[in-house]
Order: C-alpha cells, then structure tokens, then sequence
C-alpha cells in the first residue's frame, strides 16, 4: 500500500479510502464550493484527474462523472483518482451556457488562468494549481450545450514529444468512441491544450448534445471511463480488444457575420463540401438573408442549433480525415 495522503486544499483521503466532499476556491469577489471525489487506492501507481461542469448545460459528463465517483472502490485502484464532477459552479448553476454569469468569460478560453485576474480566470488558476498540479494524465469530459448539435468525439493535442503524444493518443482510443479530432499544436486556453504545455496527457471527451439528459449516455461514458483508468492501469486491464477509431483534424471553424436569426441546414456528423450552404442568417427587421458557405469539406463535429445569433457566434466545426502520411510536429 501507498503511504502517500491525497489532499486537495482542506480535503483528504489516506490510502485505502475514498473522501466525497466540497472545497473552497477564492474567486476575489466571492468563494464558490468545489465538489471533489477523491480516490486514494490501495496500491501505488499514476494520479488521474477527470473533471466535468467546465461549461454549463452539458449535462452528460457531469451525471457520467457523479456515477464514476459512487463506483470507484480504493481497493480496486492503483494510485489515486481525483474527480471534479462541477468545475465551474457559477456556468453550472446559474448560467447553464458556456459562458459564466460573473464575468461573461468562457473558462476553457483562459486555461491556464491568472490568480490576480477576474473570476473566470482565478477559478482557472485555482483548478490547474490544485487539480492538475501533480496529475499523471487527465480527462475533461464536455457535451454539445443546450443550443448546440454534436456528434461524439475524443480529441487531444500534439505536443511533438513522442513518448507523451503516444501515451495521450493510447487514452483517446480507449473510451470506445469511434472519431478522436487532433490538434497539430498546443495553442489556446482550453484545458486539455494548457495541460498538454504542462507536460499532462489529457484529452477532451466530448459526448451528447442539445443539453439533453440521457441516463443511457451517461451509462455508456462510464463504461468508457473505465476503459480509460484500464489503460492507464489505473484498474486492472483486461483483454477488451480496443474498437477501431478514425482519426480527424480539424479544418474551418464557421462564424456568424451578421446579426439575426439562425436557420442551420445541417446537423451533426453530416459531410460537406466546400461552398457548399450550410444554413442562413435572417435579419428579422427587414428579413434580409444572409447564406452560409463552408470554407473547406469534411464532416461537421459540432453546430449552432439555437435560432439567435451575433457576429463571431460559431455555427459549426469542420474537420478532415487525417493524413496518414501526417507526422508534422506542432508549429
């Protein structure tokens, strides 16, 4: 057995057991409750974050993560498992969208945070010092939100370390879920690419749309969380031969130029090519019409279903098979 505590800020569980409890983040202007699992096995091995409720009113990583944290046993864990199933409790409770009603910041923009910023960005600061400070690999599982049309996906950065972008690429593959969308660099301030810069394995989990609650969805992700700490040994392996996956990258994200009303003319997983019509922008003043192009084909991931939109609003995602012939190292 380990003799190692695992503590995150005034929680802790010894080796061997499993402490369920809530912790106190500074945000400057107000103090938010952090719920935490902690689950410190009986026998040594990696640290594994999960954490869902980065944004608001994705609804199936957050029930997925809840169930995992009742399910998990100390016993049956090698090392210590650490899951956050509300990371963001302001966009979770009260704004349901994927911006936070403090401060209309989008948390997965500003990873890794700045503790002297606004409270968006000290909640960041206080995730990554706490949470991912000291983690073997992480998981950040999200959901299409209540406006958006998503078809499920794993998705994770290269970093151009071999070793690393090996281990990230074994966790993708090992939830079951058919298309993992890479990213060729580390830029941005989303979490799993912030944790990538830190030298974390980490994958985005993506699964559900619409906001829709789905028990059976829920069920499925656990299942797949369990092939996760499988691989990473985390749980004993067994002989589950992996599913075959297809690999993307991705090629245009779709702005709304204008403001109006949002009539998309596609849903998720549908192939496009490029010019192709995806949907119009009605301006409901003199009902002008303003048609959407693609900017390049592939398949579209995610979308805007909701019928409001402003300019910079994004109304959907596009990727492309990746080539085989594709070892180019991160810019």
């Amino acid at each position: 057995m380990t003799d190692d505590l695992l503590t995150v800020g005034t929680l802790s569980a010894a080796p061997g057991t499993k402490t369920r409890g809530t912790v106190p983040a500074d945000l400057g202007a107000l103090t938010v409750d952090i719920p935490l699992t902690l689950v410190n096995g009986a026998r040594p091995g990696p640290r594994v974050l999960i954490t869902a409720g980065v944004h608001g009113g994705e609804f199936t990583g957050i029930e997925a993560a809840t169930r995992l944290a009742s399910l998990l046993e100390p016993s049956q864990v090698h090392g210590q498992v650490i899951i956050c199933p509300v990371a963001n409790p302001p966009a979770v409770y009260q704004g349901r969208l994927g911006i936070s009603p403090l401060d209309g910041v989008n948390i997965n923009r500003v990873f890794p945070g700045d503790p002297d910023g606004g409270p968006t960005e000290r909640l960041a600061a206080w995730l990554f010092a706490h949470l991912l400070d000291g983690a073997d690999a992480y998981a950040d599982l999200h959901a299409g939100g209540i406006d958006e049309v998503l078809r499920n996906f794993v998705g994770y950065r290269l970093t151009g370390d071999a070793p690393h972008d090996a281990k990230t690429a074994d966790m993708a593959r090992s939830l079951g879920i058919e298309d993992i969308v890479i990213g060729l660099d580390t830029k941005g301030g989303n979490s799993q690419a912030a944790a990538a810069r830190a030298g974390i394995p980490a994958i985005l989990v993506e699964t559900g749309q619409l906001g829709e609650r789905d028990p059976a969805a829920a069920r499925h992700l656990v299942d797949g969380l369990h092939g996760l700490l499988r691989a990473l040994k985390v749980l004993t392996p067994d002989a589950t031969t992996a599913a075959p996956v297809r690999e993307w990258v991705w090629a245009a994200g779709i702005a709304s130029e204008q403001t109006g009303l949002w009539y998309p003319e596609f849903t998720a997983g549908d192939d496009v090519t490029e010019g192709q019509i995806i949907g119009r922008v009605i301006a409901p003043a003199d009902g002008q019409e303003h048609k959407v192009h693609t900017p390049s084909g592939g398949r579209v991931f995610y979308g805007m279903h909701g019928l409001t939109v402003a300019p910079g609003t994004e109304l959907a995602a596009i990727a492309i098979p990746r080539p085989r012939a594709d070892t180019r190292a991160p810019s």
